[in-house]
């Protein structure tokens, strides 16, 4: 139990980070981001980013689009709301601190939800991605930049052995595509669109999921 995840842990370290975070991981993550970044705008219209931290990635949504950020975080969030001012980014309809669980916007609300680097450090990660299903739209879809951990094999044993340690940095390191897997064959409504890997290291993946239209789903 030591290893996992839990709120205030998360809220602690990236209060830690929110000074640093750009200069950490902007530049690490930026493929990565741009990646989900591009899939979501092929969709457009209201997006909802999950875990928007300091902002980093709203200066590259179109203007034409809405987009809504929350972030566990105060202390990310406050990054992301100077960078909406200082930019002028009108898009930007809201911003606000919740927790990923425990969405307060009602069901299919959005068309886009996107999560950067965010399911892997939720303490429940699977009821993340129930709201994640909850509030999108029939037809729209969940872009997720996740951390895939591996199944088996040394690496495997590593990952686990390092949880206890990187887990007091806000994030897992072990998160087996297994819980995608496990997660999307107890719905009906949500099916696997796509998964790549993205930089660095081939450890993270773009996921795509799409939310069934509303005929598929009274079949």
């Amino acid at each position: 139990m030591a290893a996992e995840l839990d709120e205030i842990t998360v809220k602690k370290a990236y209060a830690r980070w929110a000074p640093v975070y750009d200069i950490v991981f902007g530049a690490v993550f930026d493929q990565g981001r741009r990646a989900a970044i591009a899939a979501a705008e092929r969709i457009g219209g209201r997006i909802l980013e999950v875990g928007v931290g300091t902002g980093i990635s709203l200066p590259g949504y179109s203007a034409t689009n809405h987009i809504v950020g929350i972030d566990l975080s105060e202390p990310m969030l406050r990054k992301a709301q100077a960078r909406v001012a200082e930019l002028s980014l009108r898009n930007v309809v809201r911003l606000e601190v919740m927790d990923a669980e425990h969405l307060s916007f009602e069901d299919d609300s959005f068309d886009v939800v996107a999560a950067h680097h965010v399911v892997s450090t939720c303490p429940h990660p699977e009821a993340a991605l129930d709201e994640f299903a909850r509030v999108t739209r029939p037809g729209g879809e969940i872009i997720l930049i996740s951390r895939v951990g591996a199944e088996a094999g040394p690496r495997r044993v590593a990952e686990e052995m390092l949880q206890p340690i990187v887990r007091r940095l806000g994030w897992r390191s072990e998160f087996p595509w297994d819980r995608f897997t496990h997660w999307i064959a107890g719905r009906t409504d949500i099916h696997l669109i796509e998964r790549r890997p993205v930089p660095p290291f081939g450890h993270f993946s773009l996921v795509r999921f799409g939310k069934a239209a509303v005929a598929a789903a009274a079949q």
